[in-house]
């Protein structure tokens, strides 16, 4: 029985069928990668190009992000601080989400969209007491309308910037590159 499996699988029929098998398994590895990799869908399609080119600092709506490994989402009293003042805001369809939260007295629920795995400890604080500008890893803001990661978050990534960074100080480099820096 087993012979004639392997007989079948090595004949030019079996090669096709194991080609398009494994193409299939590939098939799906990439697609399975590329939805962790897509942008969420979010309650309030937030244009952050526009906010930033309002001179609107990341940490005004992110201010976790300088003080621990959050770096947090804004609620809509952060939002609406400030749009409650704008005429536009009773008539915009992309804010109506945010009147209709204030009115109900409602969180937003923002979907995080840069998420490390439960087994990396990625803080904000030491990156930015580093030097690290929020668009060296979440890209330029500017161009952006909803945020998506500009590139694969990984530990490859992530270890080349430190490689970077500690080029001229082993001390440092020893550091960045142990283990126990980003896996406690």
């Amino acid at each position: 029985m087993i012979k004639n499996i392997f007989g079948w699988l090595f004949s030019p029929l079996g090669r096709i069928a194991l080609l398009i098998g494994g193409l299939t398994v590939l098939s799906l590895a990439v697609w399975g990668i590329s939805l962790t990799q897509a942008s969420p869908e979010q309650p309030i399609q937030f244009p952050h190009n526009r906010h930033v080119n309002f001179g609107i600092q990341c940490l005004y709506c992110h201010p976790g992000a300088s003080r621990g490994p959050v770096a947090g989402l804004p609620t809509q009293t952060k939002c609406w601080g400030c749009h409650q003042q704008m005429q536009i805001t009773e008539t915009s369809e992309l804010l109506k989400p945010l009147v209709q939260a204030v009115e109900n007295n409602e969180p937003i629920q923002w979907v995080p969209v840069a998420i490390v795995p439960d087994f990396v400890q990625f803080n904000h604080r030491p990156h930015i007491a580093a030097g690290v500008n929020c668009e060296d890893c979440h890209g330029d803001m500017t161009q952006v309308t909803i945020a998506e990661n500009p590139q694969v978050f990984n530990m490859g990534w992530c270890l080349n910037c430190h490689k970077e960074h500690s080029v001229d100080n082993p001390e440092l480099r020893t550091k960045l590159l142990d283990c126990g820096t980003c896996h406690y």
